[in-house]
């Protein structure tokens, strides 16, 4: 098959394999192929296995046709296609990315549910990255055009900045998320989440990711969000994280790695076709 298309509570993905499909993808190629109207559709694209040694890998691109450091959702959508192709037998395995080694578990094969380990955050401008000085941006005030917001910034792999409200809404998320992204104080452009605290176990989250704009969910954007309202004392370290999308079980332990877990379904599969494949040449 050309590709392989699942769906992580909305957020989806086209896998490309490129032991059955030679595509060299470029810029524009990924951007048609995830184009929901001129191409297959899609909230990015999985490339792989890759294998190096013994390390086995892919890589993430968004659907402006840039590369991810990481996504939570796409890694356990590109788990459970591993174990669809036959790529892997066991339940546990680790996978390598831009953003670093996550350790993958599949916890149950017929309802999908997916655990993925994506390590540890930061909350260091220099690692992040922020410009300005090296210190943890925590709390600091963001200037978008008229308004400033309290953020907290951090990476998992990737880039965050959090902003927690009182209310939140899918149209402010689509208003002052592009000005967040490509604001200059983020020098490689910045996912965005807007976070209201419902209790001490539940978050409610809306997202903007970088490269791909309003999302249903994100596996990294629920982890930088819990981990923001965490590293404020907000909740506690078991937490359910909300989208509209659904839902995503997040625990931070005790040596500070995030774990989260939720469901992978399985979509579709096919062929590109002949007149497609020309404009993909």
């Amino acid at each position: 098959m050309d590709f392989y298309k699942y769906h992580a509570l909305g957020n989806d993905y086209i896998v490309i394999d490129p032991k059955e499909n030679k595509i060299k993808l470029d810029g524009e190629k990924i951007k048609l192929i995830c184009h929901r109207n001129f191409g297959v559709g899609s909230d990015g694209i999985l490339y792989g296995p890759l294998f190096k040694g013994k390390n086995l890998s892919l890589k993430i691109f968004n659907p402006d046709g840039s590369e991810a450091e990481k996504s939570g959702n796409g890694l356990r959508i590109f788990a459970r296609f591993l174990f669809d192709a036959g790529y892997i037998k066991n339940n546990f395995f680790l996978l390598h990315t831009k953003g670093g080694e996550v350790k993958v578990e599949i916890l149950d094969r017929t309802s999908h549910m997916i655990k993925v380990d994506m390590g540890t955050v930061t909350f260091q401008s220099k690692e992040i990255p922020v410009a300005g000085e090296s210190r943890e941006v925590v709390n600091e005030m963001l200037q978008l055009g008229d308004n400033a917001f309290k953020v907290i910034c951090l990476s998992i792999g990737n880039p965050h900045c959090v902003i927690i409200l009182d209310e939140i809404s899918d149209s402010l998320a689509k208003k002052i998320g592009p000005l967040v992204e490509n604001h200059p104080l983020f020098p490689n452009r910045i996912n965005m989440q807007l976070v209201k605290v419902v209790d001490r176990h539940n978050i409610q989250i809306e997202i903007w990711e970088r490269g791909a704009g309003y999302t249903l969910a994100s596996g990294s954007s629920s982890c930088a969000a819990a981990s923001a309202v965490f590293k404020l004392g907000l909740v506690e370290s078991q937490l359910n994280v909300h989208m509209p999308g659904g839902v995503l079980d997040i625990e931070i332990d005790r040596q500070g790695h995030v774990h989260m877990a939720g469901p992978v379904s399985s979509v579709a599969c096919g062929d590109f076709s002949p007149e497609f494949k020309k404009k993909l040449k």
